[in-house]
């Protein structure tokens, strides 16, 4: 009895691990020209910021423009 909750409770967490890989925000691309598409200041080479607190800020005007759309 046991090991059907236990296996239902992890179906069910997969599910939504599943969902929110799903509805993730996925990151830019590295910009070819290595300046940050937030702040205008030169880009960590291989991304797209210059520092996590910009790479943040995208992200959370990107997921505001997913959640806007519904």
């Amino acid at each position: 009895m046991f090991a059907d909750i236990a296996d239902q409770a992890d179906a069910e967490a997969e599910q939504h691990l599943n969902a929110a890989l799903i509805r993730r925000v996925r990151p830019e691309p590295a910009s070819a020209n290595h300046w940050n598409g937030n702040c205008g200041e030169p880009s960590v080479p291989g991304t797209s910021y210059c520092c996590c607190e910009c790479r943040e800020d995208a992200e959370k005007i990107a997921r505001a423009k997913v959640l806007n759309r519904h």
